[in-house]
């Protein structure tokens, strides 16, 4: 029986439990906090700080491990690579491309340096060399942490003045004590956040997504909706397909899921946002496979256990896809999820992680999500006519 390690404990990790349970391993969870939702699932749990290096590695060995795994959970990344650079095990490439994806500044400097399309952008660790660096950038720009996910930390900025408080915010998010500032990009249509795919270094699965945001959270920048097919010209999302398989050839990688960012800007130009080798949190390679049939997830198992991979190739949409991660826009105490009849028909999973009574936050971050809603139209105009509008047929009811 194969041992997998899977680092994180939060509920993303249930489908990769399940996939690897199905595939015969035996599953050990690992993160510091035993209460979380995935330890009850796996077949064992280890008490470890995922973003050791060390002190996880040392946990692999003694358990004597087949793979490991950092699926939708950003921080065990590198771990991961690191481990299995170390122990000889399968990885998506070399823990030094690893490292390079992962954080925000050498990746912005790789995609400079190999010609990709980049925003202008710089990473620090003092906040009065950035400041200092004011007029380097075209305003308005973004910051965020070096090495943080799910939008925590993130802030746009419209003028230098407010520039020190949005980068000690970023901060308070950053393990590292490290920043980003960049342009930002105004998008045409709607930017993409979803998962794709490689199989020896050759790009098997591309997907390219609507990413919706809430103007009215805490945060505007989480995203807090998903739609397929996306809003991208179709030129511009060959353009991509092309840059992100030159990336993973650039960067020898070979084997993996991959959770990728990328935006139309009104300028005419298509971006490489972000490539994680991952899954992309919010479950989105599970509504992949809803619709299109392809199983990320089992896949992304079977490459971390050096199985081969089965049915990964390029599929059509069944259909018209949304998800919508369920979540408040102020704090309060939830009493119930409210669905107009209308869409009813358009529901295919409701998947609620609270019951009411339960506090909730004003959705600052990812991780303030209460649950998600799957839908599925049979036309791209009833799908727009609910996203534009979803706040009429979905709504989180909260007391104070």
């Amino acid at each position: 029986m194969k041992k997998l390690l899977v680092l994180g404990g939060l509920r993303y990790a249930l489908p990769v439990i399940r996939a690897a349970h199905d595939l015969g391993a035996y599953v050990i969870t690992a993160d510091y906090l035993p209460d979380n939702i995935a330890h009850r699932y796996s077949d064992e749990y280890c008490n470890v700080n995922i973003t050791n290096l060390e002190e996880t590695l040392r946990a692999a060995r003694e358990r004597a491990i087949d793979g490991v795994i950092s699926f939708a959970c950003d921080p065990g990344v590198v771990t991961a690579a690191y481990v299995a650079e170390k122990m000889g095990l399968p990885s998506a490439g070399s823990l030094e491309a690893i490292s390079i994806l992962q954080n925000k500044g050498r990746f912005r400097s790789f995609l400079a340096e190999h010609g990709f399309n980049v925003p202008t952008a710089k990473s620090y660790s003092s906040i009065e060399a950035a400041l200092a660096d004011a007029g380097l950038f075209h305003w308005p720009v973004i910051v965020k942490p070096t090495d943080s996910a799910g939008s925590k930390g993130v802030n746009r900025v419209d003028e230098p003045a407010k520039l020190r408080d949005a980068i000690a915010y970023a901060l308070s998010f950053s393990r590292k004590k490290e920043f980003i500032v960049e342009d930002y990009i105004t998008q045409q249509g709607f930017s993409s956040d979803t998962d794709c795919f490689s199989v020896n270094g050759e790009l098997k699965f591309v997907s390219f997504n609507s990413q919706r945001f809430d103007r009215n959270a805490e945060n505007p920048y989480t995203p807090a909706a998903y739609s397929w097919p996306s809003s991208m010209s179709e030129a511009h999302q060959r353009e991509l397909r092309s840059e992100i398989q030159r990336l993973i050839h650039l960067l020898g990688l070979g084997t993996s899921i991959y959770n990728i960012e990328t935006r139309e800007g009104t300028d005419g130009k298509a971006y490489l946002m972000e490539c994680s080798p991952r899954g992309g949190g919010n479950r989105l390679a599970e509504c992949l496979e809803y619709a299109t049939g392809v199983k990320l997830v089992e896949n992304a198992v079977r490459a971390a256990l050096g199985m081969p991979t089965v049915g990964v190739e390029q599929r059509p949409y069944d259909g018209f896809w949304a998800e919508l991660i369920l979540h408040s826009d102020r704090p309060g105490v939830f009493d119930s999820l409210w669905i107009d009849d209308a869409i009813k028909d358009a529901v295919y999973e409701r998947d609620l992680w609270i019951e009411a009574g339960t506090k909730i936050g004003g959705f600052k971050a990812a991780n303030e999500a209460i649950g998600t809603l799957v839908l599925r139209f049979d036309s791209a105009e009833r799908l727009n006519a609910v996203m534009d509008h979803i706040s009429d047929y979905v709504k989180v009811v909260v007391r104070a």
